[in-house]
């Protein structure tokens, strides 16, 4: 059963990405696999800096997250798109994790296994104009990204009350993303 760590670069509590990594992770999970869903603001990170890097060491939340990173065999990501660029807290957190520690080589917490990148927007496009700079980050950290993405337009009206998505088809792409990098990650295991 391979582990995925499912997250999404959005620290408000009613966040519609947050949702939508949840549907995803219900995919990996119905492919078999253990999701960890954590929410990032639950991990506080200070804006990356090398002088605290240098003075203080990495912070213990890094740690904590980087340790996730390392037992996880695939990614489940999501972002809000703001300004056609993925989120300020995804970009810092990678920034953070992307510093070796001791011993570890850089990117190695990421490095050949799969994820997904999703978003959800309020507008019509639904992210989808970040979603190539995400792949394209999540690449250059090494992971092996999906061609598979998904942009959910109109995402305040996509949810019913519970935070499920109210259009079953849109539902069966989205677990869709968690079922592929299930099986995939089970595959290179």
């Amino acid at each position: 059963m391979p582990n995925i760590l499912a997250f999404a670069g959005s620290l408000r509590a009613g966040s519609w990405n947050k949702k939508l990594v949840r549907i995803a992770a219900q995919g990996a999970r119905e492919a078999g696999a253990e999701v960890n869903l954590i929410d990032l603001k639950e991990f506080p990170l200070p804006v990356y800096d090398a002088d605290i890097e240098d003075a203080h060491g990495l912070p213990d939340n890094v740690h904590k997250l980087k340790d996730a990173c390392k037992q996880a065999q695939g990614f489940l990501i999501a972002s809000p798109e703001y300004n056609a660029g993925y989120s300020g807290v995804l970009k810092n957190l990678t920034d953070w994790l992307s510093r070796p520690r001791e011993g570890e080589k850089a990117f190695e917490i990421f490095a050949m296994k799969p994820a997904a990148a999703m978003s959800a927007s309020p507008g019509a496009l639904g992210g989808n104009r970040m979603l190539a700079s995400l792949r394209g980050h999540l690449l250059h950290l090494q992971m092996l990204v999906i061609p598979q993405t998904y942009g959910l337009s109109r995402a305040s009206e996509a949810f019913d009350a519970d935070g499920n998505l109210v259009d079953p088809k849109v539902e069966k792409r989205v677990k869709e993303l968690g079922r592929i990098v299930a099986e995939l990650a089970a595959r290179l295991r």
